[in-house]
Order: C-alpha cells, then sequence, then structure tokens
C-alpha cells in the first residue's frame, strides 16, 4: 500500500473510531437534541458549499423522497438514540453493539423484498455475530441500561436500512450532495426541537465539550469523506472497506485509555465474534452475486459512500457511473470479494465496489 494510502487509512480507522468517545464527552453537558443539532448544523456549513460549488445539490435534490427516507433512518433518528444510549452506556459497549449492523442488514433485506440467498458459511455468521451480541448484553450490560440497549438496537436498524435506502434509490445520486442534504436537513429539523425543549445550553460549554463537537462535525463527518474520497483515490474501493473492521476496536481503546471504561474479557471475546460473524457473512466461495451499490460515512456518513466517490467515475460522461449491472455481467472471482459486491465499470471491465447490500451489508459509524 502506497505511503500516503497508509496514512489515509489509519486516519479514517481512527476517525470513525472515535465518534463514540466524543459523543460520551459532549452529552455529559450537552442534551442529546443540542448534540444533534450542533454536529449536523457545523457539518452542512462545510458540506453545504462544497457540494454547491460542485454542481451535487440540484441533482441529490431531484431524488428527494430516498434522500427524505435515508435522512431519518441514518441521522435523525439514529444520532439522537445515539446520544442518548451513551448518557447510560459506557461508548465501547455502545460501538461493539453497533458493529453488529452488517447482521441486521439480513433482516433489512428481507423486509425490502432484496433478500440475497445465503450459503451455509453466511449462516454460520449470522449465528457467531448473534452470539457475540448476547455475550457482551447478558454480561457487560445492567438490568438497568437495558433501555439504553433498546436504544443502540434502534440505531443499528436504522444504519443497516439508510444503505439500503441508498443503494436502491440513491444509488447514482451524487455523494457529496446526499451527505450535504442530509445533515443541513438533521440541522433544520433540530433547530426547533432545541428552541421549544430549551436545549440550548444556560451556560457556555467547557472547552473539552465544545472541541468534542467540534471534532465531531469538522472531522468526524464533513472532513472523513473528504479522506474517504482520496482513499478510494488510491487504493480503490473494496480494500477502502477493510476500515469498518477497525473502527471498533479503536473505539473500545479509545474508551478504555481516555475515559477509564473497563475492558473485560467479555468485550474482547464479544468484539471478536462480531467482527468475525460480519466478516462470515459478507464471503462467498467461488463467484459473486452482484447487488446495488451504496454509499457514506455514516453513519454517520460512512464508507459505503466509497460507491459514489471512484474518481474515475467523472471522467466517463457516456457510462452510468453506478448501479447494479446486468445478469450477464455478473464474472467469477476471488471468494474474497464480499458478497453482493456492486460494480463500477472501468476501462471496459467490471471493478467491485463496496457498498451495503440491502440484504447482507451495512456499514456505518457512530
Amino acid at each position: 500500500m502506497p505511503r500516503r494510502a497508509l496514512v489515509l487509512f489509519a486516519l479514517l480507522g481512527i476517525i470513525w473510531g472515535i465518534p463514540y468517545l466524543l459523543i460520551k464527552v459532549a452529552v455529559t453537558e450537552l442534551s442529546p437534541v443540542m448534540l444533534v443539532f450542533a454536529r449536523t448544523g457545523l457539518a452542512a456549513l462545510i458540506m453545504v458549499p462544497l457540494a454547491a460549488q460542485r454542481g451535487e445539490l440540484r441533482p441529490a435534490l431531484r431524488r428527494w423522497r430516498p434522500l427524505v427516507a435515508y435522512t431519518v433512518c441514518e441521522l435523525v433518528v439514529p444520532w439522537y438514540l445515539l446520544s442518548s444510549a451513551e448518557e447510560r452506556l459506557p461508548s465501547s459497549t455502545t460501538a461493539l453493539l453497533i458493529a453488529a449492523a452488517p447482521l441486521v442488514g439480513v433482516g433489512v433485506g428481507v423486509l425490502l423484498g432484496r433478500a440475497e440467498p445465503l450459503s451455509g458459511l453466511n449462516r454460520i455468521g449470522i449465528a457467531v455475530g448473534m452470539v457475540g451480541v448476547a455475550a457482551l448484553v447478558g454480561f457487560d450490560v445492567h438490568a438497568s441500561d437495558l433501555g439504553a440497549v433498546g436504544e443502540v438496537a434502534v440505531v443499528t436498524v436504522g444504519y443497516a436500512t439508510g444503505p439500503a435506502i441508498l443503494a436502491r434509490w440513491l444509488s447514482e445520486a451524487p455523494a457529496i450532495g446526499v451527505v450535504a442534504l442530509s445533515m443541513a436537513g438533521t440541522a433544520l429539523l433540530y433547530l426547533p426541537a432545541v428552541l421549544i425543549t430549551g436545549a440550548w445550553p444556560a451556560h457556555a460549554p467547557s472547552g473539552t465539550t465544545v472541541a468534542a463537537v467540534l471534532t465531531l462535525a469538522v472531522l468526524c463527518s464533513a472532513g472523513a469523506f473528504v479522506m474517504l474520497a482520496a482513499l478510494v483515490a488510491e487504493i480503490g474501493p473494496v480494500r477502502a472497506t477493510a476500515i469498518t473492521y477497525i473502527n471498533p476496536a479503536v473505539a473500545v481503546v479509545a474508551g478504555v485509555v481516555f475515559l477509564h471504561e473497563p475492558l473485560t474479557v467479555t468485550m474482547i471475546v464479544g468484539l471478536a465474534l462480531v467482527l468475525g460473524g460480519s466478516w462470515l457473512l459478507t464471503r462467498r466461495r467461488g463467484t459473486r452475486r452482484a447487488g446495488p451499490p451504496g454509499p457514506l460515512g455514516t453513519p454517520e456518513v460512512a464508507p459505503a459512500l466509497a460507491t459514489q466517490t471512484d474518481p474515475s467515475a467523472e471522467r466517463r460522461p457516456r457510462e452510468r457511473r453506478l448501479g447494479p449491472p446486468s445478469r450477464a455481467s455478473v464474472r467469477p472471482s476471488s471468494a474474497s470479494t464480499p458478497a453482493n459486491t456492486p460494480t463500477a465499470t472501468v476501462s471496459g471491465a467490471r471493478e467491485p465496489v463496496p457498498g451495503p447490500s440491502s440484504s447482507t451489508t451495512g456499514i456505518a459509524s457512530a
């Protein structure tokens, strides 16, 4: 891997692993409503001008119905519930539970009528991942925190549903435009909530809280997407999705080191089982079934948006930039290619690109 790509990869692995820590810090002084408003509002101030300069706002708005649905599922509901849950749960436990989003994606695919056939290996992955989640909930969560676990469960469903919406109805919408409008729409929706509920802080937050919010908005949301685009240009979208297996580990380490959260054997085992199950769930042996592409980093905005950041697509005006290939175009590939991996045309060949499938994969960040 080139040095520049290695640096970008390491940075993104950290940037998408620390939001749980930053949320935990911010909710000590800010209400969940205020935190979501501040985070999305600041990110929108960066992303909207960028999308406007690139001419991506109007094309994204043409698909406003799925855009609204995506915004609700990926930002409006999950970010509030995530902030609320972290008022009671350790940041590391929250991150580990959300790592099960790819497993939830199977059920989302069934509900959307786009379920993919599962191999025996995939079914084992689901079972292994569920055991990991059960271990985390059963051994590391107190009975008084089960309400917070329920909130995280809703977040996980949202993080699995948002990419499926992008894959099915927004696969050709410009990525930066989608992200910018989602951030701006969420901020506008939360503004009256802040005013009505009195969530605006009576006193200026501490420097630590302000730094946490700024980092969440500028670095973990807006800045991370720009870095993702650069990383995809360096190593391609498929290899870039490996970041999603690093984020939970970074979140656990961050919580232990900076917040002195406990690191238990159950957490280590649960992390291994959840990530191992997700990995098995996305494997196919021998052949690859192509599926619809998905977007970002979410959620937050997430690595799935790598499907819409392939720079070579801008140089192919006569080709369909993204979308599921025809049945005849599916070719055998190595067993290491993720299941239901979408494709983009590159110089007459089909290059696999990442993206959450509506049935097997859901990639999200906090």
